[in-house]
């Protein structure tokens, strides 16, 4: 279930959970005139459980605001609050709460408007986590997730609680948000809260949001359909994820939502910015088989994707790739954050992002690292390993049909992947970090069903 909040003013919502707007590097001043924005948050569930680790991931919202400047600072007198009295009785909200018929998990409400022009970044603000909030469901924090055996586990901000969360224009369909006067347009901001809690050493839970957003229309806009298995013709027995994806700069396809699919095998993204996806599916069975991945590319909002085949004769025992990250500054060592994606080209398809297979080891779609130093890392840098369990059989790839899409494997026997790494400065909401920011092995990781095989490190240098 896809999950979305909304935060109403005047006729129309504004954001609710982190959004840089905009890739232009100018500064345009506001159009004259007043303009309306609905603005809402979805959250795909993958760690959810009985599947994930978490039976609630709980946020305290306690401002939301905008600026036409994209290089605005922290403090820069150009953001306007769209979210008067928000500060004063804080919201808090479950991200993996149920959704209703309209894919929204809360409404805030405050009334304002704002004027019309490119809003070139926006800032959702999280509650410090002293915050005395009314009707807590954490305990003693502001933010927290609940586990699925009961316990609860602070969730930690860094930058957020102050500055605010952002997505980087690279994540924003379009690249910016524009609101005409006497407009009201729609603007969605996917929180997967899923792919942003990581569990440090420490045990302790942090926040490291990843964002997209995009201008939507709230009617007819979903994609949707149902995973079956190929002999049984139901639902799988297992776990599935469903990756909706858009291609990046460079054309690889990036996890844009993810979510898993129900107990029917079901799943509905909604609402989605105008544009066109592929969509990624995995799965495991609880037999703990890996299916081989499938891709529908080509679809937009208001597809439906009908009922998607899993094959059974290609499921085999799920590979394991580990490998490490390592960052340096300079002249010394220094931690990021990265984000470490398995990247597949298809049979004569694109480059697309294979999630995660979906088990307890791994809830999430996409693997968080932050380097640090130890008697492992190699001189001068800070690192960090990671182990991530990958179907080793090429996708069944087809083009979007009303009719249902004709799957077809590919013509290889195992699949290769491309081990892809994003660095960013550690905690601060989705700065890209060293030169260069993104690093890809150089040689294909060919994955054998049932073993483990290791990448090449990946290793950033001039890391700030």
């Amino acid at each position: 279930m896809t999950r979305k909040i909304s935060v109403f003013w005047g006729g129309f919502g504004l954001v609710l959970a982190g959004i840089l707007i905009s890739c232009s590097s100018s500064s345009p001043k506001p159009t004259s005139g007043l303009a309306t924005a609905n603005v809402v948050v979805s959250d795909p569930g993958t760690c959810q459980a009985p599947s994930g680790p978490f039976s609630h991931v709980y946020v305290t919202i306690t401002d939301v605001q905008a600026s036409t400047n994209p290089n605005a600072g922290d403090n820069d007198p150009s953001f306007v609050d769209l979210t008067p009295g928000l500060s004063s009785s804080p919201k808090q909200v479950d991200l993996l709460g149920q959704a209703n018929n309209q894919c929204f998990l809360a409404s805030l409400g405050s009334t304002t408007q704002l004027q019309a022009g490119n809003y070139q970044q926006i800032r959702i603000i999280l509650a410090s986590n002293n915050t005395t909030v009314a009707n807590n469901a954490c305990t003693g924090a502001a933010n927290c997730v609940v586990l699925n055996n009961g316990t609860t586990g602070t969730l930690q901000l860094s930058s957020e609680a102050t500055t605010g969360i952002k997505i980087p224009s690279g994540q924003i369909a379009g690249g910016q948000f524009t609101i005409g006067a006497g407009q009201t347009e729609d603007l969605d901001i996917d929180f997967n809260a899923c792919a942003s809690i990581v569990q440090e050493g420490n045990g302790q839970f942090r926040l490291k949001p990843v964002l997209h957003a995009g201008e939507v229309s709230t009617t007819a806009t979903s994609i949707n359909g149902t995973v079956l298995d190929s002999v049984t013709g139901k639902a799988v027995a297992g776990q599935v994820t469903v990756a909706l994806e858009q291609k990046d700069a460079t054309g690889v396809d990036r996890i844009f939502m993810a979510e898993s699919a129900d107990s029917s095998g079901g799943f509905t993204f909604c609402p989605l910015p105008a544009g066109t996806y592929d969509l990624v599916i995995v799965a495991e069975t609880s037999t703990n088989l890996a299916y081989a991945p499938v891709v529908i590319t080509g679809l937009s909002p208001g597809d439906t994707a009908g009922s998607v085949v899993l094959q059974t004769s290609a499921a085999t025992a799920p590979a394991t790739i580990t490998g490490s990250v390592t960052s340096q500054g300079a002249s010394s060592a220094i931690p990021v954050d990265a984000q470490v994606s398995f990247l597949q080209q298809v049979a004569n398809g694109p480059t697309v992002t294979i999630p995660l297979l979906p088990n307890a080891n791994q809830p999430s779609s996409m693997l968080a690292l932050s380097t640090t130093a130890g008697s492992t890392c190699a001189n001068g840098t800070d690192c960090a390993a990671y182990s991530a369990e990958m179907s080793a059989s090429p996708a069944f790839v087809g083009a979007y049909a009303s009719s249902g899409a004709t799957l077809v494997q590919g013509a290889a026997s195992a699949a290769a992947y491309t081990v892809d790494a994003i660095a960013f400065v550690p905690s601060s909401g989705g700065t890209l970090d060293c030169s260069p920011s993104e690093l890809k092995s150089s040689s294909a990781v060919m994955p054998v069903p049932g073993s483990s095989v290791s990448a090449a490190t990946l290793a950033f240098t001039g890391c700030q």
